[in-house]
């Protein structure tokens, strides 16, 4: 076939709406297939002339790779799997950000699906397993360990954000350091003059929820206190509500209440200051963690422990970016930081 017989060829796959291949860019810019594969490769070695052929062919053909057909090849789809609870928590659209941005940055794909706080996500990972994803997220839901089992089979990492490992397998966790955080937010109290304290933990198997009493409790218990009144908030805005009542409708309530998230935090500020008439600061010293932006509003200045989201999201994406070229860390640990507004004194 002469050249210019080529190119009509060429032309009439464009204006047929016949899905165009790599052969048929290949062909039309010149240059051999395996050019094509590396200039749409990233970090490829290619020449930028090149690659403008490359492009301006498949841009006339209307051409784009087969992300399908180069994962058969691969063996990598470039798609990470995440599962989210609790999307009411404004902590999370801030980390399904940071991480959708870090992973696109690095060339990879996310496939979401949503559940109930703290859900048994099973369907979901099976799910994802069909889709031959490269690494699974579980950010506030929970798989079996039989799934455990089989992910760690197929070779595909489970990474538990901000929740602490508590088994072996392909399973990796990254969190802030929520003890530390307990421990700090527990002296702060103390030498603020506090006396009488409360804790408002998330649900009862949260690791996370764990780490922080945890701390917490044991500054106090440093300091010759006793331990704090506990009460459950769920992680939720409903549940705090719920539990800040019956701290504060106490004969003895406590003048220090620390909770799990800043979400919890929020909601019994309100309750202290809407339906007890108690200013928060003043009256009762409210403790948060997390840091989300509403806790900076003038209506909360809530006293929290802020958490690395951007750090936690980097080392989550660079262990995936870096599946098989090191063996990974069970648990990474990222400090954080004491962030004292008018929600104490």
């Amino acid at each position: 076939m002469s050249r210019s017989q080529s190119k009509a060829s060429d032309s009439a796959v464009a204006s047929t709406g016949v899905i165009a291949t790599a052969h048929d860019v290949a062909r039309l810019a010149g240059v051999s297939q395996s050019a094509v594969s590396r200039a749409f490769t990233q970090g490829a070695s290619i020449s930028s002339k090149m690659r403008r052929k490359v492009l301006n062919a498949a841009s006339e053909l209307g051409y784009r790779p087969n992300v399908l057909a180069r994962a058969l090849i691969t063996r990598r789809s470039k798609i990470v799997g995440l599962t989210m609870g609790n999307v009411e928590n404004p902590l999370f659209p801030l980390v399904l950000d940071k991480l959708s941005t870090r992973l696109s940055e690095q060339g990879f794909r996310l496939l979401l699906f949503t559940a109930k706080i703290n859900a048994q996500v099973d369907k979901q990972i099976e799910e994802f397993l069909r889709y031959r994803v490269d690494a699974i997220i579980l950010l506030s839901t929970v798989m079996s360990s039989w799934l455990a089992d089989e992910c760690h089979k197929a070779g595909i990492p489970v990474i538990l954000f901000n929740r602490t490992v508590k088994r072996l397998g392909g399973m990796c966790g990254v969190t802030s350091d929520n003890d530390r955080g307990g421990r700090e937010i527990g002296r702060h109290l103390l030498e603020a003059g506090y006396k009488r304290f409360a804790f408002m933990a998330g649900y009862e198997d949260s690791s996370t929820s764990q780490m922080r009493e945890h701390g917490f409790t044991e500054s106090l218990k440093e300091a010759s206190v006793p331990a704090p009144i506990r009460v459950i908030g769920d992680f939720t805005h409903a549940g705090a509500v719920r539990a800040a009542r019956e701290l504060l409708s106490l004969k003895k309530r406590p003048d220090a209440i620390f909770c799990a998230n800043d979400q919890m935090a929020c909601a019994t500020v309100d309750v202290a200051r809407y339906e007890f008439g108690l200013e928060p600061g003043k009256d009762v010293g409210i403790v948060g963690f997390d840091d989300i932006p509403m806790a900076s509003w003038p209506s909360f200045s809530l006293t929290t422990y802020s958490q690395p989201i951007d750090e936690m999201a980097v080392k989550t994406v660079d262990f995936i970016a870096h599946l098989g070229k090191k063996a990974p860390h069970r648990q990474m640990v990222v400090p954080g930081k004491l962030i004292v507004r008018s929600s104490t004194r």
